[in-house]
């Protein structure tokens, strides 16, 4: 159950987190063809909304997930998520992750990501800030349960997505079937293409109801989605781009999010 962490933050954010982005193989940097777009004029956040979504992992309730997204003073954005699991796979690998993003609204360009991660004995607080004068990813880590530290830096082009941002990034783009959409994204270690592909229209039942979708499949050629499995996420197919639906199919199952309920301020 090691992965949990990169499948919820896959499926929060184009990506939640579970494999350990610093021991990742060396990825080549962010070519021309991958690069972010800023927002579209008419594009509007969902501030004040909380997504929570119930975890499924063979028939058996994994946990539970939500992602929220607010303004942060007037030129960004701050991303929340959480993933906690419960029941079976508690007791197998029990898992309470905190994540924060910030990035630009104009640019979507990511500022900062931290994360409290506690997974199995495994317990850690991490800062990844994005220099972009310096074109580098500073990342410092902090082991919770030996107090030992990790400081490394990593090239970045002008401007990347985070795990948490990229699910917003991709909301905002005109997602027709067919489309692909190809955007740098850094997790403190080697920046990775990721490659969205928009797949098909489909009806999704979860547990608020029935929605008309377009599913998009995330991809790399390194990093971490290479050779990982299968990840899909669900939008609604009109303005809002809920992300109603996150499905990871790795060799040792299918975990699937469905949005339980919206919470708004």
């Amino acid at each position: 159950m090691r992965n949990w962490k990169i499948i919820a933050a896959l499926a929060l954010a184009v990506g939640l987190g579970g494999l350990e982005f610093a021991q990742q193989k060396p990825a080549a940097s962010a070519g021309p063809a991958a690069q972010i777009h800023p927002a579209p004029p008419n594009y509007a956040y969902p501030n004040g909304t909380t997504y929570v979504y119930q975890a499924e992992w063979r028939l058996w309730n994994a946990g539970t997930a939500t992602l929220s997204i607010n303004a942060n003073g007037s030129d960004m954005q701050r991303v929340n998520g959480v993933a906690d699991a419960s029941g079976v796979v508690a007791v197998l690998y029990p898992v309470h992750d905190r994540f924060q993003s910030v990035f630009d609204k104009r640019t979507f360009c990511s500022q900062n990501l931290t994360k409290h991660t506690e997974e199995g004995f495994h317990k850690r607080e991490t800062l990844i800030s994005f220099n972009y004068t310096r074109h580098v990813s500073v990342l410092d880590e902090t082991n919770l349960r030996n107090g030992s530290t990790k400081h490394t830096e990593n090239e970045i082009p002008g401007c990347v997505s985070d795990v948490l941002s990229g699910i917003f990034y991709v909301a905002a783009q005109p997602l027709n079937v067919g489309d692909v959409y190809m955007f740098p994204l850094n997790d403190g270690g080697k920046t990775v293409d990721v490659q969205a592909k928009v797949e098909a229209r489909e009806t999704v039942q979860t547990p608020m109801g029935s929605f008309p979708t377009v599913r998009v499949a995330p991809t790399a050629a390194s990093g971490v989605l290479k050779d990982r499995g299968n990840i899909w996420i669900w939008f609604t197919d009109d303005a809002r781009r809920i992300p109603v639906q996150m499905r990871a199919r790795m060799f040792w199952g299918t975990l699937t999010f469905r949005l339980a309920r919206m919470d708004r301020k």
